[in-house]
């Protein structure tokens, strides 16, 4: 269903549309006008008709300026144009001959506009208005004094021009019309997948709030007793490892307390700004505390001033669920580079693993959709997804043509 926004913005376009074949038209009578009175084939009521055309050219002028303002085209308001176009012509046909001039056939591209932007029932008004006038035409004119053979051959040639731009005038508004309709159809697919996506997330978010809650007890549990074995135990071996459990707990301690705070940020829409150095250098330093045991190269390719980001929280969790999912792969040798240009800057993460595997390529990215088997919940690269292009950035995977996986993330910058 099309919200009413959508209808309002169409219509205003419509009309913008409508301005300019009425600009075009206008054009073309006053050039025939013109023509038959400098050249003295047609004997017509000149100012008649140049006041019509006046009258015309006041509507283009009135409706254009009133499209420049901020409010919005309604479906009556289209309908009243249409119908005063059919008046105008009427009134023109009236002084030229009436039924008998070939450009009677222009009511079918009023009528073809209306049917294809409009709903039936005013479809069905304006039909009727121009059927109306149409037999009003039959004995109501102003008739052409042409001999037989003038008439007939100004009936041919203008039968001609006539379809030639009812033709061409259909034509230019169906093939506007059918591109708008395009336009709208993919806006509204890429709100029902971002929708999709909203209520995933919401869904998700729901759970992580609830096990973070629900952590916190059994952490500092653990954080007590460690800290009681540490005093009764003093194997050293034992007190190592004893050590590093303790900074694990605490680090995941620590990353609870972050997803609070990171919470309440984004409650309050508190995003840090910063240098794109040293928010990539910061989250990995952050990220070798997690994951020790992955070996990586950092190199920055960028040139130039080093450009800042807006950088939220979720943005950086985003970045350490790329970097675990490239140490998932393979923890050796990550090679990490971070370039830029203008517009915006670009960080590449190669891991040596296997690379994404062809059958579920394209799923990527969904939810619950993990190459690690039984390890992982298809969660993190679809949370990083969501993140990044709410940043206004992007991520893709690619196979590197010489093994491993390329992790692709682009980020505007703000200067």
């Amino acid at each position: 269903m099309i919200e009413p926004t959508q209808l309002l913005s169409a219509s205003h376009q419509n009309l913008w549309r409508l301005t300019l074949i009425r600009i075009l038209v206008l054009a073309a009578q006053a050039a025939s006008v013109g023509f038959a009175y400098l050249s003295g084939l047609l004997p017509l009521p000149w100012l008649p008709l140049a006041i019509t055309l006046g009258v015309s050219a006041i509507l283009c002028t009135l409706t254009a300026l009133r499209l420049r303002g901020p409010w919005p085209v309604t479906e009556l308001e289209y309908a009243a144009q249409l119908a005063c176009d059919l008046i105008i012509h009427s009134v023109l046909l009236y002084y030229s001959g009436g039924s008998t001039n070939p450009f009677v056939s222009y009511y079918l591209v009023p009528l073809t506009i209306a049917a294809a932007t409009l709903s039936w029932f005013y479809t069905v008004v304006l039909a009727g208005l121009a059927l109306a006038a149409y037999t009003l035409l039959l004995a109501w004119y102003h008739p052409l004094e042409l001999v037989l053979i003038e008439r007939e051959k100004l009936l041919i040639y203008g039968m001609w021009l006539s379809f030639a731009l009812a033709a061409g005038l259909i034509t230019f508004f169906a093939a506007k019309m059918a591109e708008e309709l395009r336009r709208q159809e993919e806006a509204r697919a890429r709100r029902r997948e971002e929708d999709l996506r909203d209520q995933q997330l919401l869904a998700v978010a729901t759970q992580a709030a609830g096990a973070a809650h629900e952590l916190g007890t059994p952490l500092a549990t653990m954080s007590v007793l460690i800290k009681e074995i540490r005093r009764e135990h003093r194997d050293p071996l034992l007190q190592e490892d004893l050590g590093v459990l303790q900074e694990q707990v605490q680090l995941c301690k620590d990353s609870l307390q972050q997803l609070v705070r990171a919470a309440e940020a984004d409650r309050r829409q508190a995003v840090v700004e910063q240098s794109a150095v040293a928010w990539l250098e910061s989250t990995l330093n952050r990220w070798h505390l997690m994951r020790p045991e992955a070996t990586y190269r950092y190199q920055c390719l960028g040139s130039g001033a080093v450009p800042r980001l807006a950088t939220p929280a979720d943005l950086t969790q985003a970045l350490l669920n790329l970097l675990n999912n490239a140490a998932d792969a393979c923890p050796d040798k990550l090679d990490i580079r971070l370039d830029w240009d203008e517009q915006e800057l670009v960080l590449n993460i190669r891991d040596q693993g296997v690379g994404v595997p062809l059958a579920i390529a394209e799923q990527i990215g969904k939810p619950f959709i993990t190459t690690k088997g039984g390890k992982g919940f298809g969660l993190g690269l679809f949370l990083s997804q969501a993140s990044v292009t709410r940043a206004g950035g992007s991520v893709k995977l690619y196979n590197h043509e010489e093994g491993g996986t390329l992790t692709e993330l682009r980020l505007p910058r703000l200067s």
